[in-house]
């Protein structure tokens, strides 16, 4: 049985997501089909194990009237939830599909400027919540340290519990250099950016990824190549998977449901190559769903079965 999945997310959201016909400047732009979900990395990973029939708790950064939405939001979707107050108001993020042209129009707010105080409670709130696996998520809103992650990872290891990592940035970057992570998952871009150079090909790609495992910093690698697949790095070597082939309606969450379906394999005893083939399914599911729609579990299930097992049974040294 999965265990308990626990998320962190520092900076989360209420994604807003509506059509238009046409998106200008200076007119009044008459959207339709608005609809309010939670938001944020570690929201997401949550709402997605929820609905693959996992078990979550999602803990937020919460602050203000829309702070307070966020969490009646959660409270609604039956996601259970754990709010940090804090003082600044909780951001609203939105996404506008103009429909003439089938490009989506994603803007996203900084967020709130945290205190030390409210930091430093979130961290002392993962230390008491109940946890089987633990996942810190998203960006890092102004006024929290760079290491926030690493001293989450740290505070998962002293309780004994798998940390799982995505952000980026310099965020990405202290917290592998702490270690103690058991699974990340950055995409390529990010992934570059953490090693500083670019990687020209697939077999630069591989090696890189393999060197960091190895490196004993990370347990578990996978990195998101959008259009290309993704690949996963153990010790014992790469593995790449292609994209499954889905009609693309929108690519908000694809990366954090991935993350999920992964994560919670793995919390179920899966080896990582399979743990790591249910999250391309889910994350196939996902560019699959319009606007802030997270994937079916249905869809997740149907589109790991056209992942033949063969396919990850050899790992690239």
């Amino acid at each position: 049985m999965p265990g308990l999945i626990t998320t962190l997310t520092p900076n989360p959201t209420i994604d807003l997501a509506c059509e238009a016909e046409k998106v200008r400047p200076i007119h009044k732009i008459r959207t339709t089909e608005e609809r309010h979900d939670p938001g944020g990395g570690g929201v997401n990973v949550a709402r997605v194990v929820q609905e693959l029939g996992g078990r979550a708790l999602a803990v937020v950064l919460s602050g203000g009237v829309t702070g307070r939405f966020l969490e009646e939001l959660l409270e609604e979707g039956g996601v259970p939830h754990r709010g940090v107050p804090v003082s600044g108001l909780t951001r609203i993020s939105q996404t506008v599909m103009e429909r003439s042209s089938g490009q989506e129009y994603r803007f996203v707010p900084e967020g709130p400027e945290v205190t030390e105080a409210e930091w430093k409670a979130a961290l002392a709130t993962m230390e008491e919540v109940e946890a089987d696996w633990m996942v810190g998520s998203g960006s890092l809103p102004r006024g929290v340290p760079e290491d926030f992650h690493a001293r989450l990872a740290a505070l998962a290891g002293k309780r004994g519990l798998p940390f799982v990592l995505d952000t980026s940035g310099a965020a990405l970057r202290a917290a592998v250099e702490a270690g103690g992570i058991a699974l990340a998952k950055p995409s390529l871009g990010e992934f570059e950016a953490l090693v500083g150079r670019k990687l020209e090909n697939e077999g630069d790609q591989q090696r890189a990824a393999v060197e960091l495992v190895r490196s004993g910093k990370v347990g578990i690698l996978a990195v998101t190549l959008g259009r290309d697949g993704a690949m996963l790095a153990t010790e014992e070597g790469a593995l790449r998977l292609p994209a499954l082939p889905v009609e693309v309606k929108g690519a908000v969450g694809a990366g954090d449901s991935f993350l999920a379906a992964m994560t919670m394999a793995l919390s179920d005893g899966r080896p990582a190559a399979e743990a790591f083939a249910w999250g391309v399914a889910a994350g196939a599911a996902a560019v699959s769903s319009a606007g802030t729609a997270h994937p079916r579990r249905a869809d997740v299930e149907a589109l790991r079965r056209r992942i033949p097992d063969e396919a990850l049974r050899e790992l690239a040294a």
